[in-house]
């Protein structure tokens, strides 16, 4: 049923083997799967398929403007040392593209599997359906948390006619609702095997290998944890879809099942992801995720009690712990040096002089090949499951179930953060202080044991924002979820949303204004729908 996931021992993969796929062809190992994938003369909805899985991949801007400009330092997952260029259209831009992108070819496909079923039995269709439905979630739930309302059931039916360029806007209640019904019914679909005729994408499925059970896994997953995300919004709606989830023991992502894109099994490299630090050059560890796991603010690290604190970052250009004041003052010393460029691949102690604090883990973001790119882990699961059980969503209030999940995902986060550092070929800068530490022994130290803590729920929310470590849109949508409960020092900048992109009121005025207008103001103190 299983990957294995490079070195990492226990580590379940699901692949997405495609480069990235916009409005221009795709190259190397894919340019003969993906030529022409919108010809009349190409009736294959594999290599369509395969375009639809290779829009997961992040993109550059993405990264760097969304990210790295903006999102590390609004949930403090780390310190913005300097002002950027904060140029963060550039990144919105790249993210709605990707996501018109990956809907036309969805879209291209579901037209031409309804035209086969007017010729066979639609039975036949529906795994191919559910597949499709479970991708589109995954990208709409995405874009939807970060911008709120959006284009969505009109969305990328341009080949249809001039007259469908222009979508509507889809309110974010209605989008969430239709996609979870998508996933439920996903989830009954994947409970039956491939009927014998079904259509399915083959040898184009490398995703998950048309292995249905962890189709069926990842769906659950998804619905489980957007489900609890708008619980306040709308309870009537989520507890009876948690209680079906739960109760009847459907199944979810499991201790080592993690959903990644890794580069190395796929044949691509992330050159995205240096640039994105090395040209951008100003985040550091601040102050903040320094305290979720080291017990005192000693230079020399000692007061570190959990490793992923040194998987994350690094020491200084003196070799010291050091972390930026998450909220600086007019006299706080900013940070330069060259931490991030790839010079250190040679002369890896060479970090500049002025690089006076600790700089993320230079392997993290440098290893091309190595490293993979999160889409879901199981310790998030773990951590959505803790806080169900803890407030009696949909199901009967369970302490000790919640403190048994809490405690397992805390260890399956500290499992899979080591995992990433084994994994990678080129990473010499191993832990030294912990490297052979137990992950029970974080999750059972003083400050993050659950079973005696006075706030349980503080306890998960803090350690599902530390495994969020490299996907800060999580952490993100956590924070506002939360109102503000993720660990933070100081108030919270008021950002609830990102503005739409320029090219919406270029490309499609009406809509967009109508959106506008219906909103008040197109601005980033907006809330979303179900932080509402």
């Amino acid at each position: 049923m299983t990957l294995q996931f490079k070195k990492m021992k226990n580590k379940i993969s699901f692949f997405l083997l495609s480069l990235m796929f916009l409005s221009s062809a795709c190259t190397d190992d894919f340019e003969d799967l993906n030529r022409n994938p919108f010809s009349p003369t190409q009736t294959d909805i594999g290599p369509l398929f395969n375009n639809v899985v290779s829009t997961l991949k992040l993109g550059w801007n993405e990264q760097f403007y969304l990210y790295n400009e903006k999102l590390y330092g609004i949930t403090q997952l780390a310190a913005k040392t300097a002002t950027g260029f904060d140029n963060v259209s550039i990144g919105t831009e790249e993210l709605w593209t990707n996501y018109y992108t990956a809907l036309a070819h969805i879209k291209e496909i579901e037209r031409r599997l309804e035209a086969l079923a007017s010729e066979m039995d639609p039975s036949l269709l529906e795994h191919a359906q559910a597949q499709l439905n479970v991708i589109k979630a995954y990208k709409t739930f995405k874009l939807t948390d970060l911008f709120g309302d959006i284009p969505f059931s009109e969305a990328g039916l341009g080949f249809e006619g001039n007259e469908s360029l222009r979508p509507i806007y889809d309110t974010q209640e209605s989008i969430y609702k239709s996609l979870l019904n998508d996933l439920g019914e996903a989830d009954l679909i994947f409970e039956n095997t491939f009927p014998e005729g079904a259509i399915s994408f083959s040898g184009y499925d490398k995703l998950f290998f048309e292995n249905l059970l962890t189709w069926r896994k990842f769906a659950n997953s998804l619905r489980l944890k957007h489900t609890l995300r708008m619980y306040e919004a709308d309870p009537d709606f989520a507890n009876p879809i948690i209680a079906d989830i739960l109760n009847n023991q459907l199944p979810l992502l499991e201790k080592g099942e993690n959903v990644v894109m890794d580069p190395d099994l796929q044949s691509w490299r992330n050159e995205g992801l240096n640039w994105s630090f090395r040209e951008h050059k100003k985040l550091r560890m601040g102050t903040n995720i320094w305290n979720q796991m080291a017990e005192n603010l000693e230079d020399d690290g000692s007061g570190i009690y959990d490793v992923r604190a040194e998987l994350f970052f690094e020491t200084n250009n003196e070799n010291k712990w050091v972390p930026f004041p998450q909220n600086p003052s007019a006299n706080t010393v900013q940070s330069g040096g060259i931490p991030y460029q790839q010079h250190r691949d040679q002369n890896y102690p060479i970090k500049g002089a002025d690089n006076i604090y600790s700089p993320f883990n230079y392997y993290l973001v440098r290893d091309e090949i190595g490293i993979p790119e999160i889409i879901m882990t199981a310790a998030e699961i773990g951590f959505v499951k803790a806080e169900i059980y803890l407030r009696g969503i949909g199901v009967s209030e369970d302490e000790a179930q919640a403190q048994s999940a809490y405690t397992l995902a805390v260890v399956e986060s500290v499992d899979f953060w080591k995992g990433i550092e084994q994994g990678s070929a080129i990473w010499l800068n191993g832990p030294t202080l912990l490297a052979n530490q137990n992950s029970f022994a974080v999750a059972n130290h003083p400050f993050n044991f659950i079973n005696d803590s006075n706030n349980k729920l503080a306890l998960i929310y803090k350690q599902r924002f530390i495994d969020a470590f490299r996907q800060p849109w999580e952490a993100y949508a956590l924070m506002r979820r939360t109102n503000g409960a993720t660990p933070h020092e100081g108030v919270l900048e008021n950002h609830n949303r990102f503005s739409y992109p320029p090219s919406e009121a270029i490309n499609n005025p009406d809509n967009w204004a109508a959106q506008v207008a219906k909103m008040g103001e197109d601005s980033e103190s907006i809330k979303v729908w179900w932080n509402n």
